[in-house]
Formats: C-alpha cells, sequence, structure tokens
C-alpha cells in the first residue's frame, strides 16, 4: 500500500522499494526491559568514576550539589516525557523520530544532528579517560594512550557487528560489574567520610555569595552544571533500541525510568562520599577520583580496575547509541543511505565504522576535558529540542495512543525544558572553545541538509511513516 507523504512542497520525498528497506532492518526482539535498564545505566556509568570532579574547581561542593540536584530534576522530567514519546512512536531515531513528528524534517534532523554529535564525540572523551586508567594500572606496559583508543574503537564495534542480542548481554555483565565497584568503593569511602572535607576550597572574597559552602559564589552554580551533566549524560537513548526490544511500547518507558533512578542513587553516593573522603580541593584536580579518595589501600586498587570496566561500558554502549542514530537519520535519506546498510546479522555496518573513525581521531587530540564538554552541548542542545516536541505532540495530538502517559504532562517537560535552556548557556560559561567548535559542527549538519539531503528524503521509511499518517489523519479530522 503507498503511504501518504503529505510532506511540505520544498521538500522533496521518494519512495524506495522493499529490497531498500530489506537491507536495513534491525533486529527485533532482542532486548526485554532488563537489558533495557542496563543500557541506560551503562550509557551513563562511567561519569560516576571520572569527569564529574572537575565540577568542584567551577562551584565547589555547594555549587556542584545544588547543580546536580538540579540536572537531576531536570533528566528525570526528560526521561518521563520520553517514555511517553517512545511508547508512542517506538523507532531507532529515538528523539529524531519524536521531533520529526512534532517539529517536522529540519526540526527532527536538527535534533538527530545534536544526538549524533553527543554520542560521536562521548566515546572519544571516554577513550582518553580508558587510556590513562590503562597508562596508571601499567597494564601490557602500554605508555601511549593512542594504542588504547585504538583497540578500544576497534574491538567494540567489532562486537558491536556480532548482533545487538550479542553486544547488549556482553553490556550488561560489564555494567554489572561497573556497579558491584561503586558499591565497593561506597563501603570503603564511608569509613573515611569527614564532613569538613566537603568544604574545604577557600571562598573567593571577589564572589557575590562566596561562603565556604559556595566558595565560587552564585555563579558557580551555574558553572558547575555541566560536570553535573556527566553523571546523567546519555541515559536518553534508551529509545534509540526501540526496533530491537521486546513489546517496546512497555519495556523501553520502564527501562529508561529504572536506569534513571539507579543512576540518582549512584551519583548522590558518589558525590558525597568521594569529597567526603578525599577532600574537594584534593579530589577537583584528580583524574581517578574514586581511587584517590580511597588513599593507598587494597580497596583502592580493586576499585581501579573495576573503574575500567566503567569506562569500558559506557564507550561499549555509546557505540551502539550512535550507530543506531546515524542508522535511523541514513535510512530515512537525512545522512547518506549507505551507511544504514546491515549485515548478516542485522547490524548497521558503516553506522558503526565511520562515526568511530571520527571519534578516534578526536581522541588522538588526548583533550578528555574539552571533548567532554563539546558533547555536553551536542546533549543539552538536543534536550531543548525533545522537551519542546513532546509539548507539541501533546497540543496538536492530543489523542495520539500513548501506552505510557507522563506524569504532570507538558509542565513536567516545561520545566525540563528551562534547564536544558540554562545548561547550553552554561557550556559556554565553562568552555568557550569547546561549545564554538560543537556549534560549528551542528551548523555544517544543517548546511549539508539544506543544500543537499532534504531533497532526497525516503518517505516509506519507518520514522517518516510516522509523520506522514499524523498528517493524513489530521487532514482527515
Amino acid at each position: 500500500m503507498a503511504i501518504p507523504t503529505n510532506k511540505p512542497a520544498h521538500e522533496d520525498f521518494h519512495t524506495e522499494d522493499s529490497a531498500y528497506l530489506a537491507k536495513r532492518t534491525l533486529k527485533s526482539g532482542s532486548a526485554g526491559w532488563l537489558l533495557l535498564a542496563g543500557l541506560g545505566i551503562s550509557y551513563v556509568i562511567s561519569g560516576d568514576y571520572a569527569g564529574w570532579n572537575n565540577g568542584l574547581a567551577q562551584g565547589g561542593f555547594g555549587g556542584l550539589l545544588i547543580a546536580t540536584v538540579v540536572i537531576a530534576g531536570m533528566y528525570l522530567a526528560m526521561v518521563l516525557g520520553m517514555a511517553e514519546m517512545s511508547s508512542a512512536l517506538p523507532a531507532a531515531g529515538g528523539g529524531y523520530t519524536f521531533a520529526r513528528r512534532a517539529l517536522g524534517p529540519w526540526g527532527g534532523f536538527a535534533t538527530g544532528a545534536a544526538v549524533l554529535i553527543e554520542y560521536a564525540i562521548a566515546p572519544a572523551a571516554i577513550a582518553t579517560f580508558i587510556g590513562a586508567y590503562v597508562e596508571s594500572l601499567n597494564l601490557f606496559g602500554i605508555t601511549d594512550g593512542w594504542w588504547v583508543y585504538l583497540a578500544v574503537y576497534a574491538l567494540f564495534i567489532g562486537v558491536h557487528l556480532t548482533g545487538a542480542g550479542e553486544a547488549l548481554k556482553a553490556m550488561f555483565v560489564i555494567t554489572a560489574i561497573a556497579l558491584v565497584g561503586l558499591a565497593v568503593f561506597a563501603v570503603s569511602a564511608w569509613g573515611l567520610f569527614d564532613a569538613g572535607n566537603l568544604t574545604d576550597i577557600p571562598a573567593d572574597p571577589n564572589a557575590v555569595g562566596s561562603s565556604s559552602f559556595l566558595p565560587f559564589g552564585y555563579f558557580g552554580i551555574w558553572a558547575a552544571v555541566p560536570f553535573a551533566i556527566w553523571f546523567f549524560l546519555a541515559v536518553e537513548g534508551v529509545p534509540l533500541a526501540a526496533e530491537e526490544a521486546r513489546e517496546p511500547e512497555k519495556n523501553v518507558p520502564k527501562g529508561i525510568i529504572i536506569s534513571m533512578l539507579v543512576l540518582i542513587v549512584t551519583g548522590a553516593a558518589v558525590l558525597l562520599l568521594a569529597t567526603g573522603a578525599l577532600g574537594a580541593q584534593a579530589i577537583s584536580a584528580s583524574g581517578n577520583p574514586l581511587v584517590e579518595a580511597l588513599g593507598d589501600s587494597g580497596t583502592a586498587k580493586i576499585v581501579n580496575y573495576i573503574g575500567l570496566a566503567g569506562l569500558v561500558a559506557s564507550f561499549f554502549s555509546i557505540v551502539y547509541a550512535y550507530s543506531r542514530q546515524t542508522f535511523a537519520l541514513s535510512r530515512a535519506g537525512y545522512l547518506p543511505t549507505s551507511l544504514s546498510v546491515t549485515n548478516n546479522r542485522k547490524a548497521p555496518v558503516l553506522a558503526l565504522i565511520v562515526p568511530g573513525v571520527i571519534g578516534f581521531a578526536l581522541s588522538l587530540t588526548g583533550e578528555g576535558a574539552m571533548l567532554l564538554n563539546m558533547a555536553v552541548f551536542g546533549a543539552a542542545l538536543s534536550y531543548v529540542l525533545m522537551m519542546i516536541s513532546h509539548i507539541v505532540l501533546r497540543v496538536r495530538e492530543p489523542n495520539m495512543p500513548r501506552p505510557y502517559r507522563t506524569p504532570g504532562g507538558i509542565l513536567t517537560t516545561a520545566f525540563a525544558l528551562v534547564i536544558a535552556c540554562a545548561a547550553v548557556i552554561a557550556t559556554f560559561l565553562v568552555d568557550r572553545t569547546a561549545a564554538t567548535w560543537t556549534l560549528l559542527a551542528f551548523a555544517g549538519f544543517m548546511a549539508y541538509f539544506g543544500l543537499y539531503s532534504r531533497h532526497r528524503l525516503v518517505a516509506n521509511s519507518p520514522d517518516e511513516e510516522f509523520a506522514a499518517l499524523a498528517k493524513a489523519e489530521e487532514e482527515l479530522e
């Protein structure tokens, strides 16, 4: 049956034959809610092991604590909104699929591009952290990080090429090990905790509102926001597994909400216990904060090795995420269609390899902190667009079937939208260079769409069909 296009006249759409889509299908039924929850945790868990502590240098314990509470609220509200949209529109495009239906081709591609920037750059940052861990542990006698970057990209892209089911199960095991490491750390750090260590950064007398709790004043809260985001960055990627999940309308919302609740607990424990054990000033510049917080002990060595598993888990899962976002955009014609061709194990080959090559090149800079901030900028921009999408869909399509509905409706996602807008601005406060480079990359994506790919969109791809059918129903009403 022909699918009605009902597209704006300035966009050019065409239909592809069944052979086109047959070459671009994922393996359905590979994941239930438990694997999806594990996927959400694995996206983020490296943020508990490294990166967040740099926020102490921006806002002190008080500033980072307040920023984390606000950002945790934003993520929880956003996750509840995404749970609704993923139950109504279960496709591999995730945020792009939602925004495509709500905001049209331009809004859909803008969201997909922002998500892709986040997921392509985040593994590069994590690779640099993995390299630092391997060097500090003196594993294999490696002293030059680029060998590690190459090895992790090659190894984990290779695993993903074997198929989603196998990759997600391997990821789940690694994530479970990383969670055990956090539990071991928490038990050990509790015995070293000293409340006085939380506020040992001297107050800046020139900062407005400065105190021992807020040593850099009120401005420090805002400056700490990008590092608070690192506690939760990428959890929104769970809906990208919708086409490979069993009963996605039920399991995707359940998986993303459970993973978010777990991450709130782990983030709070790490922030409080690591800072209280070592001291805010000392831990703010640490490259391995959990290990240094435990000092020279046998437990510290155990956590050090397990911390490597946490970094690997996030790297592994975000490779999955960037490949599915690339796959969805390519299948619909927004990116070159060759990127969405799958192998006989239903894994998108070039969607795994091409962003991986780009990420490896970025990792060679060794600038983990800068890459982290670039990923945060792309993420925050995508959050703004996804929350707008939820609000638009609630207002414009109130009768759209929604197996799961967001508690609080648009008030919940409006809160997330306001905080996400502030987070975009905050990224410029911490690292203007990183934010500017990321903005230029985003502009390049939009230029490519405006000048080329918007004239070559595939009308019968799943994401475009969602939007086309919605338009047809609207006209019938």
